[in-house]
């Protein structure tokens, strides 16, 4: 399966309408395009969880990405984010090293601006230079 990086946006906007939010009001929708080790290609998307207790709130990014996993796939080619808020959404910090887990140099971070119908795009690493491993 190709993708491109229009129809990871649109994925993300679609998952971001389930996002459960009623403490933050701001729903995030994130679309992940991933392989699994024999190179198939496959996208998943994910919406963020909050929780009252709010250490068991889930964001998007993770979201996506545990779905990709518990499928099989977990090489991380690129990921859209999106949000309500209609301006560009970044990662939060936990999200960033939680993806760094599963990126190489050449993955892809989209965000796109509503408001102004703008796209950035951009390396993960840049967004995490020097991130944690094992």
């Amino acid at each position: 399966m190709d993708y491109t990086y229009e129809e990871l946006i649109e994925k993300a906007y679609k998952a971001s309408e389930f996002a459960y939010s009623p403490y933050s009001k701001f729903n995030v929708g994130a679309a992940v395009a991933v392989s699994d080790f024999a190179g198939e290609v496959k996208m998943f998307t994910g919406c963020n969880v909050e929780n009252s207790s709010y250490g068991g709130t889930i964001c998007a990014e993770r979201t996506a990405m545990c779905k990709a996993v518990s499928e099989g796939y977990s090489k991380l080619m690129a990921i859209a984010v999106v949000s309500s808020e209609g301006s560009y959404t970044y990662p939060c910090g936990i999200c960033r090293q939680f993806l760094s887990e599963f990126s190489d140099k050449e993955t892809v971070v989209i965000l796109h601006d509503k408001d102004k119908n703008n796209v950035k795009k951009m390396l993960l690493c840049e967004l995490i230079p020097e991130a944690f491993t094992l």
